[in-house]
């Protein structure tokens, strides 16, 4: 007799998802909402009547209605996304209700300035959060916390109208694939996705959460695409000291279930009921002890809710690579919440179980540092429910955890200790300098003599782990002007690895001299700003060169040929017979001088190695020309085998004509007014912001660039991937 998960219904269901459609539909329908014009429309708002379908969308948290991004636009191609108010009719019980939403952020932000045509398919992430105007009472569904979607079997909603009115059905199909890096969800032909569907859940009937978003159908018929729900985390981050509004949602999404799961008040099914009365999954190697029963997650992820967010999103991947005893997956998107890092848990190596793993995790989280000020007894709170439910558990994890949290308090306690004499939730630096942390690394390669480059963006872990790399993506033969867009999204998901709520991380661009005119500065990557207003943007020589270029005797041809055959990524400092690591620390101290290395007078020159070699160890070379070009890409080459490792370039302005003696001028007040190194990036990001902001006393900085070679963020080593033979 076949086993009720293995046992095939003549729809092609299982008679396991059968019951697990059975269980669901009415908790998802209940979330569920048709999106149409605002009550009454634009023109006659004392009307009551809604007007046609654009699509659905449903309920993620109390008053946030997700859909897609083209379901809002729908009918209105001059007026703007963001702002828009539209219309949602949902489902209170046996009631039906209609109220008003605005749009408060779609995805991608571009999608404002490059809106598709008419039936033409919208970017990916293709989504909108829309907040409901007036206080409603109603459903919401359970999203699902996982990186990845399973391929399995799934449930899909949507506002059909099948018999002539608009109501909300379900149908099912399978998971297929995945597309667009992971951003969509391919679905199986098993029925067909009617227009009005779009924007509504995608249910994975093993589990019982919500893991996509309808998006489209295939022309053809059945089947189409749905986007992963786990593209929220790519909403903008919130301002420095803001929580953003992904983390904001995610926490009411968990305490609505946490405080549903708790409530006695009626005895409605919640998610948390159907969670347990959902068939078991075969051959689960973790099913009974191994996993945390529905109603421990729903408590857990309600504990994890009432804390403040995490930092970073590195805190959370360090919290889960130390109780999953591996590094988690590093494909993106980035863990951005305490309960984005319980997804990365799930099916943990070495069969040491899920139940222990999030334990584990719930008690570092317990003990760990806030970004803010913990509200009394939260922190507490979960590290009693941890000790609790190990009881369940076996006796070796329950000493553990006792141990592990032993630790941490002791460990929290030396940290809080060690920052005496600043505030507790202050930065980790000193006024004005770097961030500790975590920074993004771009690197660009000429494509041999073609005009095409490769690009790799990764993650340097810091000075506290140094040499750690994690790559985010890469990319092959990009053309310069096509390098903004190819990078648009990988830098994106890391700076959303790397920022914390006290500071925007720091973007290290490596590239070979004659690419220091790149304007990665002035790209536009998230929230309409260029990156160089947005935070700290510095060069760096790339992997292998060092030594390639002599002062007076460098060529482009030899400074574009990429890394060297060994890869060997050797910093001025390590080599013997020079003074960089002596000119480094002086530099950093201060007082600085700047000196002009590619110009005298205004007119160009090439320094002589022993000029340079002479210079003070506190001298700051400055280059006003273009750096693609003699003697400027010479220069640039000396001074970095003289050991220089804060050097000063500059994107020469429009005017071929233009006298470079204000740029000489300001750069000599700012670095007097700077007095030390170690705060020239970050006030570089200032000078940049002032030129952005029309500041008419810092028009000279236009095009400024800053060289930094930190010995304590080494390069990674390896060599990039070249393009098809």
């Amino acid at each position: 007799m076949p086993n009720e998960r293995g046992a095939r219904m003549t729809d092609g269901r299982t008679t396991g998802s059968a019951r697990a459609f059975e269980l669901l539909e009415p908790l998802v329908q209940a979330a569920t909402v048709r999106v149409h014009a605002p009550p009454g429309g634009y023109e006659n708002p004392r009307s009551h009547r809604t007007g046609p379908t654009w699509g659905s969308g449903f309920f993620i948290a109390p008053g946030w209605v997700l859909t897609c991004a083209h379901v809002v636009g729908e009918g209105g191609a001059a007026v703007r996304l963001t702002g828009r108010e539209v219309g949602i009719t949902f489902s209170a019980g046996s009631l039906t209700g209609t109220v008003t939403g605005r749009v408060e952020c779609v995805l991608p932000e571009r999608l404002e300035e490059r809106r598709p045509g008419r039936h033409a398919l919208w970017d990916l992430p293709d989504l909108a959060l829309v907040r409901v105007l007036a206080p409603v009472s109603h459903a919401c569904v359970w999203l699902t916390d996982r990186s990845r979607p399973r391929f399995d079997e799934v449930a899909y909603f949507g506002c059909t109208e099948d018999l002539g009115t608009p109501e909300i059905t379900g149908r099912t199909t399978r998971l297929r694939g995945t597309a667009g890096n992971g951003a969509a969800i391919r679905l199986g032909d098993d029925d067909e996705i009617e227009p009005g569907m779009s924007g509504g859940p995608v249910v994975d009937l093993a589990r019982g959460e919500v893991v996509g978003v309808l998006k489209a159908r295939r022309q053809t018929g059945g089947g189409g695409l749905a986007v992963s729900v786990v593209q929220l985390r790519t909403l903008p981050m919130a301002a420095r000291g803001q929580v953003g509004l992904y983390r904001r949602i995610m926490q009411a999404h968990d305490l609505y279930h946490y405080d549903q799961h708790l409530s006695d008040l009626d005895n409605r099914r919640t998610w948390t009921d159907v969670h347990g009365e959902l068939p078991p999954e075969e051959g689960d190697p973790y099913a009974g002890r191994g996993r945390l029963t529905p109603g421990e997650r729903t408590t857990l992820c309600g504990l994890l809710a009432e804390l403040p967010p995490p930092g970073s999103s590195e805190v959370v991947r360090a919290l889960v690579e130390a109780a999953r005893g591996e590094e988690p997956d590093p494909l993106p998107p980035a863990p951005l919440s305490w309960r984005d890092g319980l997804g990365l848990l799930h099916d943990p190596p070495g069969g040491t179980g899920e139940a222990a793993a999030m334990l584990r995790y719930a008690t570092d989280v317990s003990v760990a540092d806030y970004r803010e000020p913990v509200t009394p007894g939260a922190d507490e709170e979960l590290w009693d429910w941890v000790r609790a439910t190990a009881e369940r558990l076996w006796r070796p994890l329950r000493r553990e955890l006792g141990e592990r949290h032993e630790r941490g308090l002791a460990e929290r306690e030396r940290r809080r200790r060690a920052s005496a004499g600043r505030a507790v939730h202050g930065t980790a630096r000193r006024a004005g300098g770097l961030p500790s942390g975590a920074s993004v690394l771009l690197e660009v390669w000429a494509h041999g003599w073609e005009d095409v480059y490769d690009w790799r963006v990764s993650v340097l872990a810091g000075p506290a782990h140094a040499g750690r790399v994690t790559p985010v993506d890469s990319g092959v033969r990009a053309t310069l002007a096509g390098l903004p867009e190819a990078l648009r999204v990988p830098l994106a998901e890391g700076f959303r690895r790397c920022d914390t709520h006290e500071a925007a991380a720091l973007l290290e661009v490596a590239v070979a001299p004659e690419l220091f005119g790149l304007a990665v500065d002035a790209w536009v990557v998230v929230g309409g700003v260029p990156l160089g207003v947005q935070r700290p943007v510095v060069l760096r020589h790339p992997a292998g060169t060092a030594g390639v270029g002599r002062a007076g005797g460098t060529t482009a041809a030899t400074a574009t040929t990429g890394p060297n055959p060994g890869g060997a990524r050797e910093h001025p400092a390590d080599r013997e017979g020079t003074d960089a690591a002596a000119r480094w620390a002086r530099v950093q101290a201060g007082p600085l001088q700047d000196e002009r290395a590619d110009c005298a007078g205004g007119r160009p020159r090439s320094p002589a190695t022993e000029w340079l070699t002479g210079l003070p160890d506190n001298t700051v070379p400055v280059h006003c020309r273009a750096a693609d070009q003699e003697p400027t890409l010479g220069s640039l080459h000396a001074v970095r085998d003289a050991g220089y490792g804060v050097v000063v370039t500059r994107r020469p302005p429009p005017e071929p004509g233009a006298s470079c003696a204000p740029f000489h001028r300001g750069l000599r007040e700012e670095l007097a007014d700077a007095g030390r190194a170690e705060v020239l990036p970050v006030r570089f990001q200032t000078l940049r912001g002032r030129a952005y902001g029309a500041d008419p006393d810092a028009y000279w900085a236009a095009g400024a660039g800053l060289v930094w070679e930190d010995p304590t963020r080494p390069l990674p080593e390896e060599e990039p991937l070249q393009g098809d033979l």
